[in-house]
């Protein structure tokens, strides 16, 4: 089941993704993605019903897909995942991983615009497959860790660089308002039979720019709940950012960073695509 937000023009809502279709969930249901995610195990046969009947779908060009979760708790991302990314940043592969976290306010739908920041002109672009956590908790098991995943979606670990790198820590890069699009609707984990074998590509005004699989990541996903749940507890609707393929703008020759008028697109095999502008920050 494809799960998104969306706006209608009557303000937030969810819906389930049917073909080129968006199925309203309707009321005695949460309202909310977080709460629709932390009540799966108890409303899950109801959605289904209500998806299967079709009642009141529209046309998703009538729509305005927004971020799936408007305001995520935890926003957890991974650096240095992927073997040619880890070359291209001449670094050696991390004997642990590498974890830094994104502000909620950051979080961005799937085609609204990424700010170019008034402070620095070095934004970059990192496509990454998005976890969104279930049940979670504490102390996850390597092997119950799939259990633990609610569903996926596209990401962009927007970035501005100057300000990543100005200081050994990396949160205030990261964090900048609009720079975590991700959607456009959430993949539930059942239609996902292995989270490690997709298709991961970024273009910037249709040039490709990232092309990889999943199945290069360093420490793959399982390893990425285990090692976040010995440290915090991991609550529905928080995202992990599983980390990004070479083929960022930092490292290319000459660096190409993303102005104003630019546009990112970012697609996984069977989860759909993000396609936002870039604007500069007003």
């Amino acid at each position: 089941m494809k799960l998104a937000t969306f706006d209608a023009g009557a303000g937030p809502q969810l819906g389930a993704v049917v073909g080129d279709r968006i199925v309203p969930l309707g009321a005695g249901l949460p309202v909310e993605m977080t709460a629709l995610i932390a009540a799966w195990p108890q409303v899950e046969a109801k959605v289904r019903t209500v998806v299967e009947a079709q009642a009141d779908a529209v046309s998703l060009d009538q729509v305005r897909l927004l971020a799936p979760i408007r305001r995520p708790g935890k926003i957890m991302a991974i650096g240095l995942n992927y073997a040619d990314h880890i070359a291209e940043s001449n670094l050696g592969t991390p004997e642990h991983q590498v974890w830094f976290s994104k502000a909620p306010t950051a979080a961005n739908g799937p085609y609204d615009p990424i700010q170019v920041p008034r402070v620095s002109q070095a934004l970059d672009y990192e496509a990454e497959l998005v976890a969104v956590i279930g049940q979670g908790g504490r102390h996850i098991t390597r092997e119950d860790a799939p259990a633990a995943i609610f569903g996926y979606c596209c990401g962009n670990d927007a970035t501005e660089r100057a300000w990543q790198h100005r200081t050994p820590q990396w949160v205030l890069g990261k964090s900048f308002d609009t720079h975590a699009p991700f959607g456009p609707w959430i993949t539930t984990a059942d239609e996902v039979p292995d989270p490690h074998a997709l298709g991961i590509r970024c273009l910037v005004n249709g040039e490709e720019r990232q092309s990889s699989n999943t199945r290069h990541l360093v420490f793959d996903v399982w390893d990425q709940v285990e090692h976040l749940s010995h440290a915090m507890t991991l609550e529905p609707g928080d995202l992990i950012f599983t980390g990004t393929p070479g083929g960022i703008g930092a490292a290319m020759k000459p660096m190409r960073f993303l102005k104003d008028g630019d546009r990112v697109r970012v697609e996984i095999d069977g989860l759909g695509a993000l396609d936002n502008p870039c604007a500069n920050e007003v």
